[in-house]
């Protein structure tokens, strides 16, 4: 499909009952208000094309730039369009799933080591939500490999800015549903650092108590290899 295309279609899937709702949610003009649903049928449609996601992003319409996230190729993405592309985000979703996207890319784990030590929020946000996408995705990692940091959730999570530590914490779960030894670690900080309070705003939107989350998680996973 052609960009003015994907446009069109895109503006045509919006709603004003959407648009509020993301707007809400901190995303920015300008943008159609296109549901996720909607989202992956285009997706469906195109599949993979790289060219067509990087001038998506180029659009800077929010609901063109979700969609970009879901048609790159994670091997084709640079570490200049990378480091590019985060600084252009101040949505939490949008960045969420641009990580989601990228987790499996050669050059995640270095872009994720650079991201988790910035001070910006959003930057730092990039890292830890990377970081977490690793911990579901990436079977091969040893234990050894998350240990930094879940040292520095358990030191500095309260110091960070908002979206940087919703990120933290959300890391700190994925890393505790890896395997028996990290969800003992896991929960061991967890109880130690207590709540985390993150401010989402006029939503509905509450932080989840990693301590509960790993262990139902857990739990299902186990339940799954009796079956």
């Amino acid at each position: 499909m052609l960009l003015e295309e994907v446009m069109r279609q895109l503006e045509e899937y919006g709603t004003e009952q959407n648009r509020k709702t993301y707007k809400n949610h901190g995303a920015k003009e300008p943008l159609f208000g296109v549901s996720f649903a909607n989202l992956k049928l285009l997706k469906k449609k195109i599949k993979k094309d790289h060219d067509l996601a990087i001038s998506l992003w180029k659009t800077k319409n929010m609901d063109a730039m979700t969609l970009a996230t879901m048609i790159l190729e994670p091997k084709k993405v640079t570490t200049e369009q990378l480091n590019k592309w985060v600084q252009e985000v101040d949505y939490y979703c949008l960045m969420d799933v641009l990580m989601t996207a990228i987790c499996t890319s050669p050059i995640a784990i270095e872009r994720m080591e650079e991201w988790t030590k910035s001070d910006d929020e959003w930057i730092g946000r990039a890292g830890w939500s990377l970081l977490a996408n690793i911990a579901i995705k990436n079977k091969t990692l040893h234990d050894e490999f998350f240990t930094p940091y879940l040292e520095e959730i358990k030191a500095n999570i309260h110091n960070e800015k908002n979206r940087k530590k919703e990120a933290m914490n959300s890391a700190l779960i994925a890393i505790g549903i890896r395997n028996e030894d990290l969800e003992r670690k896991a929960i061991e900080i967890a109880r130690e650092i207590g709540k985390v309070q993150v401010d989402h705003g006029a939503t509905s939107c509450k932080t989840p108590e990693a301590e509960p989350y790993i262990q139902k998680a857990r739990e299902r996973a186990k339940k799954k290899k009796v079956k």
